[in-house]
């Protein structure tokens, strides 16, 4: 079983310390970090539950991206939102303006994971919702 890689957040992105050495994201690592199940996750993601399960599923193209995504997204709000838990909360549950109230969750199971990453760099330079 491949082990993530634990790397300091101050010294990189968040989705650095879920990563094995393979570049692949470390679902159980994922899951125990945000306390969730591995269906809870792949849920959160966008995936059947199995896929997570499956380790042939689970390291997959798509898998790897959605999951990639998601982490990335959660990633650049971790500072302003409080830290991983919060940003969790704010990517599952915060409504988005800009997108008719839709979450960043919602968006990113609908493949629109660049949309939100826009957005959010819009909104870092000062833009407004």
């Amino acid at each position: 079983m491949a082990h993530a890689l634990k790397i300091p957040e101050q010294n990189g992105p968040l989705i650095l310390s879920y990563m094995d050495r393979n570049g692949k994201i470390a679902i159980e690592q994922v899951a125990d970090g945000f306390g969730m199940s591995k269906g809870q996750l792949a849920q959160t993601a966008g995936l059947a539950r199995e896929t997570l399960y499956r380790s042939e599923r689970s390291t997959t193209v798509k898998t790897q991206g959605r999951l990639r995504e998601m982490l990335e997204i959660i990633s650049r709000v971790t500072d302003w939102a409080g830290g991983k838990e919060q940003a969790m909360a704010w990517y599952r549950a915060q409504p988005l303006p800009a997108f008719g109230g839709r979450t960043a969750e919602a968006l990113v199971k609908d493949g629109k994971a660049a949309a939100v990453r826009d957005y959010l760099d819009h909104m870092a330079v000062g833009g407004f919702a």
